[in-house]
């Protein structure tokens, strides 16, 4: 066989090449050079404007005119600029007109006094004053009302009762406060009023009492229990400066409004 058959007869075909597994062309990420230009742009504007309008904007308040403030609401105080001339000085308060020295002194001083007739309580042997520990227990959580009487600054108690006809009871309290509790007085006033007009108390707003800004009166509904004899009540709530009064009156027969707004004007009198 001739070469040029051997060729020809030669199979030229090149054998297959073996299939390979192609991956896919990783996305085409778009670039991000056009946004972070435009978001740069928008940046350096806004602080342009912010400088530039806080530039102008100084420049005009620069320009303008002061402006006087407006005048406090607290007017000036009424004390001289210097001490007066001696001989020249204010006379001092006596003592029936300074507060602070009547209420300095003995409290039991300032209860209003029994009236004609009444006899001292055979069951109360108090000299006038009353025991912290003692107010707080004629509460119903002892406890509570001691440390409540204790946060408000209780300083000292005076208490006076006496009976009148054949039941009638009446006791009334000056609950002072320390100075530095300049609200103590108020604060258990309010406290007080508060229960009268649940209906365990008073059911009622009570009455306001004259000569008081805060100072009200109540009447209670009768008590009527089987076996008992019915039971009246009134109460009166007011304090002036750091004495908070409470007054009590009791009877087994109606107690008229005219009586105990009569005692508790009589009791702010004497503070």
């Amino acid at each position: 066989m001739s070469i040029e058959e051997s060729i020809q007869n030669t199979d030229t075909t090149s054998p297959p090449e073996p299939e390979t597994a192609t991956e896919p062309a990783p996305p085409v990420q778009r670039p991000r050079r056009r946004v972070l230009r435009t978001v740069g742009l928008i940046t350096v504007a806004a602080v342009i404007g912010l400088v530039g309008g806080t530039a102008v904007g100084y420049g005009i308040q620069a320009d303008r005119e002061p402006t006087a403030l407006p005048p406090l609401n607290q007017p000036g105080l009424a004390y001289p600029a210097k001490p007066l001339p001696k001989g020249q000085e204010p006379e001092p308060l006596s003592a029936k007109e300074d507060w602070q020295a009547k209420a300095q002194g003995d409290l039991r001083k300032l209860l209003v006094p029994k009236p004609a007739g009444a006899k001292k309580d055979p069951y109360d042997p108090r000299d006038g004053w009353m025991p912290v520990y003692e107010f707080a227990s004629q509460f119903n959580k002892p406890g509570n009302a001691l440390d409540d009487q204790l946060d408000l600054g209780v300083r000292r108690i005076a208490a006076e009762s006496w009976v009148t006809g054949e039941h009638k009871r009446t006791e009334v309290r000056l609950v002072q406060y320390r100075a530095n509790a300049t609200l103590g007085a108020q604060e258990y006033i309010e406290g007080q009023q508060r229960y009268m007009p649940n209906e365990d108390f008073a059911d009622n707003e009570g009455e306001e009492l004259k000569g008081s800004p805060d100072g009200r009166f109540y009447l209670f509904p009768v008590d009527r229990k089987a076996g008992y004899l019915d039971f009246y009540e009134a109460r009166a709530y007011f304090h002036r400066g750091d004495i908070a009064v409470e007054i009590f009156v009791g009877d087994t027969k109606k107690i008229s409004e005219k009586e105990i707004r009569s005692l508790a004007e009589r009791q702010l009198g004497r503070l």
